[in-house]
């Protein structure tokens, strides 16, 4: 099983899809990565060797940010924004959806479990 970022990808996958286990590569990105180490998006994780794992990490160390440095960004950034006050800010801070859905119905995966009066 190969190690990467941290992540233990899963067996069995083919590598392009087992990349996108990784915190910040999507599918686009994980072609990228592949193409750039020169390792078959074909293969399956079970089948990849050392040396191509070593290769991936390398290209990922050198042009992507992943996992722990790409959560920590993401944070800052919403703390940021949370501290100048501006109105996305305000938003994260309410526990509200942040880029202008509708709020009146729906958006009960942002504010939580219904509470109050039965209304449906």
């Amino acid at each position: 099983m190969a190690r990467i970022s941290g992540v233990d990808l899963p067996r069995n996958k083919k590598m392009y899809t087992a990349m996108t286990y990784i915190y910040g590569i999507g599918p686009k990105i994980a072609m990228d990565v592949l193409s750039k180490a020169n390792v078959d998006p074909n293969k399956r994780s079970d089948d990849i060797t050392e040396e191509d794992v070593k290769r991936i990490r390398d290209v990922i160390e050198k042009n992507y940010k992943v996992e722990g440095d790409l959560r920590q960004e993401v944070q800052l950034n919403i703390k940021r924004l949370m501290d100048m006050g501006c109105y996305r800010g305000l938003r994260h801070r309410q526990g509200l959806p942040v880029r202008g859905q509708r709020t009146s119905t729906n958006a009960r995966t942002r504010k939580g479990k219904r509470r109050g009066s039965s209304k449906r």
